[in-house]
């Protein structure tokens, strides 16, 4: 069965009033709160630097709400692989699955950012093979005792977040789950399995969707737009052009312009749950999906928008997902996050 989880980066803008103690205490209450409606699993990302406190440390933040739910699967998309010595990762995700009773998911990936990998004095040449050599010894110190206290799950569940065909066929290989829901990495992902010796009947795959979900989706997507513009060119500011070049930021009035042609932000699609239900089913279909997680706020947006969000995500839009041909009706009672 398919978990459907929220997707956390704590990102905080000084739009919102809050203190960082105060986002870190709303965070928490949100998760909770969403764990009460339904929500499966948190999943934790990871980039450093960001003015905006762009989350540094995944497992961190998962072993705080480890500690204030007690079904919600704990997800890393993904820690950053070469940035660390595998016995300190496997230690983390030891402890955590302890805290929790059993409930990590460890996704490793490489990262993309040259300032991340200056930052903690780390060649970036090789990222993909260290980061293939170090999720082997993880899983190998997981299980071989050597790591104390060990993991309640044995094994505990490995994912790898590459977004590529020669990743894919690499997780594969390795006989890990596959972070992506990218229909076109799911052929080379299971010849991954086989060419490494595994069942490719026991394909995992799972991942991120740009959906939001909301009762007006035009209206709810133009107040996103500057939010999901900080999002976009935080991420650009950290990409290089082969020739060592810097994107230039997005034009806001650009933006807009394409926004109102095709109701998109980018990738992200606004969605009411009749809509976002129909766009699931598309892209889960025929793939061995185990996790689906959306964000669980796009740079800090607004209070009732996340909120409301939660609510159709983990209520109804699940509910239909998982029941084909149920109610998709979202305009019934429904439980409400409280702020």
């Amino acid at each position: 069965m398919t978990t459907f989880g929220l997707f956390v980066d704590f990102r905080r803008l000084d739009s919102s009033g809050r203190s960082a103690a105060a986002h870190g205490a709303r965070t928490l209450e949100l998760l909770a709160g969403a764990e009460a409606l339904g929500c499966d699993a948190a999943w934790f990302t990871e980039h450093h630097g960001f003015a905006d406190g762009y989350l540094p440390q995944p497992l961190v933040l998962a072993a705080a709400v480890a500690a204030r739910t007690t079904n919600l699967r704990l997800g890393t998309a993904v820690v950053l692989a070469p940035l660390r010595h595998p016995r300190h990762i496997a230690e983390e995700a030891a402890l955590v699955d302890v805290i929790s009773s059993g409930r990590v998911e460890l996704g490793l990936g490489a990262g993309y950012a040259q300032a991340e990998y200056d930052a903690f004095d780390v060649d970036m040449a090789r990222r993909f093979d260290r980061t293939d050599s170090v999720a082997l010894e993880v899983r190998r110190l997981l299980g071989s005792g050597d790591v104390t206290p060990g993991p309640v799950q044995r094994p505990l569940p490995l994912w790898l977040g590459y977004q590529g065909p020669k990743g894919a066929h690499r997780a594969g290989r390795a006989g890990m789950g596959l972070l992506s829901l990218d229909r076109a990495l799911f052929e080379p992902y299971r010849q991954g399995l086989a060419a490494g010796g595994h069942d490719p009947g026991d394909a995992r795959m799972g991942g991120l969707v740009d959906i939001l979900v909301a009762d007006d989706p035009p209206a709810a997507a133009e107040r996103l737009l500057p939010h999901w513009l900080h999002q976009q060119n935080t991420y650009r500011a950290l990409m290089r052009r082969p020739d060592g070049s810097r994107p230039s930021p997005l034009d806001e009035d650009k933006v807009r312009q394409r926004l109102a042609a095709t109701g998109r932000l980018g990738a992200l699609q606004v969605l009411d749950v009749a809509g976002a239900v129909a766009e699931l089913r598309r892209r889960l279909d025929g793939l061995p999906a185990h996790h689906v997680f959306a964000w669980l706020s796009l740079a800090d947006m607004p209070d009732d928008l996340v909120e409301r969000h939660v609510e159709l995500w983990c209520g109804p839009v699940r509910e239909a997902v998982r029941n084909s041909g149920g109610d998709t009706d979202a305009t019934g009672p429904a439980a409400r996050l409280e702020s």
